[in-house]
């Protein structure tokens, strides 16, 4: 333990482009791109998908085909196939959020299916288009799953962002394999340590995120104002009823 603390409090530790400060910020930012572009792509698809009640089968077993590939073998085949690839951060962050998409897309796709039916045929009902009820309806229902999905999918690329230290690429495993190489106990304790500390803070922080999407849910859902409808589609809805809300028929449906 005294050696992983003299590694800790030594300057020169954290300094230069080999250091831990910098390595730090490499694990963040390649995470947080792999995420984003995973997000970018799954989400709309499994919000879409699930929307129009289809393409069950492929988000759930794209979510088994995510968790039976190895990622450290498709990071290599990135790593080993021709320009515009290779051992580069383009490579890192596509092979991260290819293994990232299974459980955003089979996350919302779930969500959006499993949407409170009675405020969605209330919508229905108030004679919303598909994009409304998606919008105002179903979107604020799955939040919370997909919040959960989000959850789970940051932390495993936070800890799964490692292996790219394996091939050359810059991040904390970059220091752990360094620390192998060079038989140095310490360094390999810091930078484990760091990891783990790293995909705490991501579980942490994206669960108080979750938990108040899930308070805001049941409030955030709200059918539009037979004014609102009848601008947008052109009619109005009967009068009698016209102001009842997807949110009151989930509530009355409970």
């Amino acid at each position: 333990m005294s050696a992983v603390v003299d590694y800790l409090l030594d300057p020169e530790s954290w300094s230069g482009p080999g250091g831990l400060g910098n390595r730090l910020v490499e694990h963040v930012g390649i995470s947080a791109l792999a995420l984003l572009l995973a997000v970018v792509v799954a989400v709309p698809v499994g919000l879409w998908l699930g929307h129009l009640g289809r393409g069950g089968f492929v988000a759930l077993n794209i979510g088994g085909f995510g968790r039976a590939v190895p990622t450290f073998a498709l990071l290599v085949v990135f790593v080993l196939l021709p320009a515009p690839f290779g051992a580069n951060l383009q490579s890192f962050v596509l092979a991260l959020a290819l293994f990232t998409v299974p459980p955003l897309l089979t996350n919302t796709w779930t969500g959006v299916r499993e949407a409170d039916r009675a405020a969605v045929d209330a919508g229905r009902g108030l004679g919303m288009s598909g994009w409304q009820l998606l919008r105002r309806v179903e979107l604020p229902l799955a939040t919370p799953l997909m919040m959960s999905g989000l959850r789970l999918a940051a932390v495993q690329v936070v800890a799964t962002t490692t292996v790219i230290g394996l091939v050359g690429g810059g991040s904390l495993g970059r220091i752990i394999n360094q620390g192998f190489v060079r038989q140095d106990q310490a360094q390999v304790v810091v930078g484990a340590v760091l990891v783990a500390l790293l995909a705490l803070a991501t579980e942490l922080g994206l669960g108080v995120v979750e938990r108040r999407a899930a308070r805001r849910s049941s409030g955030r859902t709200r059918s539009p104002e037979p004014e609102e409808v009848d601008d947008e589609q052109g009619r109005r809805p009967d009068g009698a009823g016209a102001g009842t809300s997807a949110r009151g028929a989930a509530q009355a449906s409970r």
